[in-house]
Parts: structure tokens; sequence; C-alpha cells
């Protein structure tokens, strides 16, 4: 997927991007969009679509019309219309594959929001758009400093520069209603721009920011996922999870959003499996659940006062006991219809591992303490007999 800036050098190791994602093939950029359909043919007196997909800073993706005459094609830098000024972005969508975004993204073609291109950028245009980028680190850090000295509880987190440079989008965060009237004086009266305040919520931050999860991929928010749905404790009660916020929360402190990519997978297998508190009537005693393995499909029981002991059970065991209980008949045991009695409440494997290099001493490279304490031992006689 890499262009020919992100590939590796002669000797292998890996060279980078050298444009920061904002290259022209557009093919390591955050949710990039594969034409599969660039490569086929528009039938006999059909005209191709006028609407072209055009990305700006992180995420941020607006249609534009394209005017008579001018042809655009992928990572083409283009000057599109804004209020009272221009905007510049690249092109990552054209042609048939455009109609189908429009339609899921509910926007019309003649809407108002789909505004027009004026023309392919200049070189001094792209310039100016470039040292704009490099100056919205020590923006943002000096609109931080001036959010604390009023005391405003809200974190800056992005700053976007417009094309011309005359206007600056800032988002933020806040838990609450923040009054920053005061601040875009400052922002202003400091800066010399027109200044638009955005908040976003946590997870559009974590987006924009982008960074590396629990399970060493990129974030989904920030390279494939557009809809972020809101996620419950109930997603990580249904696959048996332990409510540890540290281990479900995201780097945006909310519940991680791949919590929900298997709930569907497990609510359909649970449908067949009785609840925890249905209890197993025996002769022997009283069976009471204990934990199950969804997809394996056992279950696991214990007796009342015996904890320790617990009897593996398939789910076909299980039904057959709790349909005789229905009918008020009560089996012999448990152990008729277990599988295997574990003595403690985690599995023992079946394989011993061997330690084959010898180096399961966390304090191997220390120096040994005995020996010194040894030798200072026999040097304090020798001291006393030289004082008598």
């Amino acid at each position: 997927m890499g262009c020919a800036s992100c590939g590796t050098n002669e000797n292998g190791s890996p060279r980078g991007c050298k444009s920061n994602g904002t290259c022209g093939t557009d093919s390591c950029n955050k949710l990039t969009v594969f034409d599969w359909l660039g490569n086929m043919q528009l039938p006999s007196g059909k005209k191709p679509f006028s609407v072209v997909e055009v990305r700006f800073k992180n995420a941020r993706k607006e249609f534009f019309h394209l005017p008579e005459g001018l042809s655009v094609a992928v990572g083409d830098a283009v000057t599109t219309e804004s209020d009272n000024g221009y905007d510049l972005g690249l092109v990552t969508l054209t042609g048939e594959l455009v109609r189908f975004q429009m339609k899921k993204k509910k926007v019309a073609e003649d809407s108002e929001e789909v505004q027009k291109i004026i023309r392919k950028a200049q070189q001094k245009e792209i310039d100016k758009w470039q040292s704009l980028r490099d100056k919205e680190p020590q923006i943002q850090k000096r609109a931080r400093e001036l959010a604390i000295r009023l005391g405003l509880e809200m974190k800056i987190s992005d700053v976007e520069y417009r094309g011309d440079g005359k206007k600056a989008t800032f988002y933020y965060t806040a838990e609450g209603r923040v009054d920053f009237r005061q601040l875009i004086k400052d922002m202003a009266q400091a800066f010399s721009i027109r200044i638009e305040m955005r908040q976003i919520g946590p997870r559009q931050e974590a987006s924009r920011l982008g960074g590396i999860g629990s399970c060493g991929r990129e974030l989904c928010c920030s390279t494939w996922l557009t809809d972020y749905r809101s996620v419950s404790t109930s997603a990580a009660r249904y696959q048996q999870l332990a409510l540890n916020p540290l281990k479900l929360a995201g780097q945006c402190g909310k519940l991680k959003c791949c919590l929900n990519f298997e709930l569907d997978a497990y609510r359909s297998a649970l449908k067949n499996f009785p609840k925890s508190q249905v209890k197993l009537e025996t002769k022997k005693g009283e069976g009471v659940f204990q934990k199950m393995d969804i997809f394996k499909e056992e279950l696991w029981y214990a007796y009342k006062g015996e904890w320790m002991h617990w009897h593996k059970l398939s789910l076909e065991s299980v039904q057959e006991i709790i349909a005789k209980n229905k009918k008020k008949e009560t089996v012999e045991s448990l152990e008729e219809y277990s599988t295997e009695l574990t003595n403690d409440t985690s599995e023992k494997p079946d394989v011993v591992f061997e330690n084959v290099v010898g180096q399961d001493s966390l304090n191997r490279f220390d120096r040994p303490k005995r020996a010194e304490n040894k030798r200072r031992k026999k040097r304090r006689p020798k001291r006393r007999q030289d004082n008598d």
C-alpha cells in the first residue's frame, strides 16, 4: 500500500514516509478508499461523475463539483471554495465510486454542502499551505497557554489552518459547557486570524491524533472506522470478560470499540445456554453454575458445600438435566454426566514446559551478596588481632 517514499532503503532498513501522510499517491493516509472501479471503462455515451472527494487535514473529507474542462486524478492538490476565502486539499476519490460514498453519507448531489473546485493548486499555494501546517504545533501550544491562563476546563487537541491562512479551526474536548468568548478575543489578537472553535468527543479526538492500541495495531478509529457506536458494559458481560476499566478502556478513556465486533456472535451462541441462576437438582446435591466456555459448549458446576470440586458438563447434558428437572425428575449425580472433575478453579495443562535455556532467574546477573558478607567476617578478626 505504501508509495516510493514509504518503502525501504538499499540495505533493507525502513525509509519512512517523507511527506508525513500527504504524499501524492494517498495510499498511506487514514481512511483511504480503494477505487475498485478505477480500471473500468464507462459505457458509451455516459459522462463521468462530476463530483470528487477531497481530503483535508486528518480524516476530514468533503465533496466538490468539478468545473467543466477540468480533469483531476487521485492525489492532485486542488483549491476549493470556502467561506470568504479558499481552502486546499487532496483529491482522494473520483468516478462512480464517489456516488456510492455520497449515498452512504446521505449527501445529495444538488446539496449546498457540495461546493465547487476553483482550480488545481498552484505551487505558491502549496508552499503556503505547507508552511501553515508547520506552524500549527506552535499555535496549538500558545492557545493552550491562553486557555490555562483564563482557567478554562478544556483541552485544545488539534489546530487546522485553512489554505489561505485567514482562518483556523481549533478542536477541543471538554466535559461540560465552556464560555470561551474571551479566549477567542485573545487568540484573534495574538494570531491575527479568524477563529472557529469546534467541540469534539474523546473518540473523535483519538481518531484525529491516532496511536497504537493494546493489540499492537493502529487504532481502528484512525484507520477504517467511521461510525462511533456507543459501547456498554453489557458487551463485556456477554463475552465473559472481567469488568476491569484499565483493560477495557481505550486511549480515548471510553470502552474499546472492538468490544462490539464479536458481540453478535456471542449473543447468538448464548441463546442455547441456560441462565446462570438455573440450578441442577440431583440426589447427591444441588449443582450451582460456576463458569462456561461458550464456543466449546462446556459448563462447570459444583455441589453446594463442595466449591473446590468442579464438574465439567457438556451443553447437551445440562439441557437434558434441566429438562428432567422440569418434569420433576432428579438424576443420580453430576458425575454421571461430567466429562472431567477438576479440584481447582483453573484447569491444569496436560503439557508441561521445561526451561531449556536455564535463564529463569531475574537476578542471575546480580553479584552474590553472601560472598561479600563472608569476606567481611573474615577481615574483622584480623583487625582485632592487629589492635591487640
